[in-house]
């Protein structure tokens, strides 16, 4: 989940490269390449006439997709509409998937549109705060004390009421790079955006997070 040590670090953080980390990178680029061949013979299987094999791909994905839905539209039943109609977008659109990206990036990408269609025909958003176990946006687990426990709920309070302020597209990069852990790359395919844009509008997002942060704090 988001943390608020990710959510607020800043630029620099974000881009230093630590020679110690590449063979966990390199762990990581080989299972998203097995990854992507499983989810490619799936679809071949799919498109093929083995139509009940998708389901291999809802049961994979729905979870992860759901989460990210419910932070950027703020409605946990709202976000389990827009997986749905997803997967079924998805699967209707199948034959189109060329294979060019991941189809987790794809996926995400169908999801986000029909996400941003709902908030932009709607009314202003209803906070989360307190509601279902995916409302909350966890911070680091602090230990067994009582007292932090406490210190750590109210701080996934106040984060949940500063993401509440942001727009929906800085809540959106936010969620793709910080709880999705996606790279630049895949957020620029699913936003539909240059790399340039990606990084100057995560930027700003965080440093929007950190003022609605400080307001919320002082306000208490």
């Amino acid at each position: 989940m988001l943390a608020s040590s990710v959510l607020i670090s800043t630029a620099q953080k974000n881009h230093k490269i630590h020679r110690e980390l590449k063979p966990d990178r390199d762990v990581k680029k080989m299972n998203k390449s097995m990854t992507n061949q499983d989810d490619q013979q799936i679809i071949r299987r799919t498109i093929g006439g083995e139509t009940e094999v998708f389901g291999q791909l809802i049961c994979k994905y729905q979870d992860r997709l759901y989460n990210g839905m419910v932070q950027i539209i703020r409605s946990e039943s709202e976000a389990e509409d827009i997986v749905q109609d997803a997967f079924v977008l998805a699967f209707t659109k199948l034959k189109s998937f060329k294979g060019n990206s991941a189809f987790y990036t794809w996926l995400y990408r169908i999801a986000y549109n029909v996400a941003i269609t709902r908030l932009r025909r709607r009314k202003p958003t209803v906070s989360l705060e307190g509601k279902g176990e995916y409302s909350r946006l966890d911070f680091p687990d602090s230990g067994p004390s009582p007292d932090a426990e406490l210190q750590r709920n109210e701080q996934a309070r106040q984060l949940t009421q500063a993401m509440d302020r942001l727009s929906h597209e800085h809540r959106a990069i936010l969620v793709l790079r910080e709880m999705d852990e996606l790279d630049y790359d895949t957020i620029a395919e699913i936003l539909d955006l240059p790399i340039g844009t990606v990084r100057s509008r995560l930027h700003r997002a965080r440093g929007h997070l950190r003022e609605h942060l400080q307001a919320i704090m002082n306000e208490h």
